[in-house]
């Protein structure tokens, strides 16, 4: 399983790369091979606001339909359209091709409350 050291993630197995106040988000190498071969993905829309641990999006794959919950609270500023077409590329790579939205932060202190990657390899190997 790869988890990244450049990335934050949240115990829900999301990922988020940080770039100032903004961020993309994706689920993480975990969260996909839990799911199986991802079939359908919807993503927030652009402008709406999300609130840190809300759900804000859904992957269905051939097991089951997951939440999707945003990490950090802000505004969506980005989506990646292209998996509507591609929804497989969630499990082919999930930390490029694969994410799913950028959002712009409401509040970065936010970022204290999410894990490195060691933090999520012990919570994935319990």
């Amino acid at each position: 399983m790869q988890v990244p050291n450049h990335l934050r993630y949240s115990s829900d197995h999301e990922w988020i790369a940080v770039e100032g106040t903004r961020v993309r988000v994706g689920i993480t190498d975990y969260a996909q091979d839990a799911l199986g071969d991802v079939v359908y993905v919807q993503v927030p829309t652009v402008g709406q606001v999300v609130s840190a641990g809300d759900s804000f999006g859904e992957v269905e794959s051939t097991k089951s339909v997951s939440d999707v919950y945003a990490p950090v609270s802000g505004t969506v500023v980005a989506v990646n359209d292209s998996l509507s077409a591609t929804p497989e590329a969630l499990n082919q790579d999930p930390y490029g091709s694969g994410w799913l939205c950028e959002i712009e932060m409401s509040d970065v202190a936010q970022l204290d409350g999410l894990l490195d990657a060691e933090g999520y390899q012990a919570l994935t190997a319990g």
